[in-house]
């Protein structure tokens, strides 16, 4: 079972519909029992931090996510579901967050570029991993945001994307994907990273 978590905001449509576009009926639920049953879950993300995680809180996600990272399951996170895996965001006030991730989630110093980032911009691999199997170096993905993350422990950094500054726009800690840009908005090469997690994540359950 794939499951895409609700949690009353995100992009869960578009997910959902990238998701069987593969060939694969994925779950939507709000339930934290069947994403700990699940084989792959994928965390979207569209909205407010802090907002994301009072709605965690009062579902009960936010124990079945801790536990999916610390158990190593299949996660895939995006965009705001990336930064909530971060110790605490500036958006709002300083918010406490996941803390799956240490580190911190900053307003984007653009120099002057307009906020928010929103539209096409590469993303540059900064390790080798098969999520990036079929995807060239510095493709383009989809972005909308305002905030970035700043990870303490820059081994996680899978992307980078140049925007004024250079941010980290990818991570990856054992099973756990995180993006800041959208998969299901990038088109072919976000379809292909959306298949090269389930490959491997339902592969990995089947083994």
């Amino acid at each position: 079972m794939i499951a895409i978590i609700d949690y009353g905001a995100g992009n869960l449509r578009s997910v959902a519909n990238a998701v069987a576009k593969l060939g694969y009926k994925p779950m939507i639920t709000s339930k934290s029992k069947d994403v700990l049953k699940a084989k792959a879950v994928i965390f979207p993300g569209v909205g407010a931090a802090g907002d994301t995680m009072r709605s965690l809180g009062e579902s009960g996600m936010t124990k079945a996510i801790r536990q999916l990272v610390a158990d190593d399951r299949p996660l895939f996170a995006v965009c705001v579901g990336m930064q909530v895996m971060f110790s605490y965001t500036e958006e709002d006030g300083k918010q406490e967050c996941l803390g799956i991730l240490p580190g911190g989630v900053k307003r984007l110093a653009t120099k002057g570029l307009k906020i928010p980032h929103m539209g096409w911009n590469q993303v540059k691999q900064r390790t080798a991993h098969p999520i990036f199997e079929g995807i060239p170096d510095e493709t383009n993905f989809y972005f909308v945001h305002s905030y970035c993350a700043d990870p303490e422990d820059k081994s996680v950094v899978a992307g980078t994307t140049e925007y004024g500054i250079a941010f980290c726009s990818m991570a990856i800690k054992g099973n756990l994907v995180a993006t800041q840009f959208h998969p299901e908005k990038s088109g072919e090469y976000g379809l292909r990273m959306y298949s090269n997690f389930l490959k491997r994540a339902l592969g990995a359950s089947e083994g």
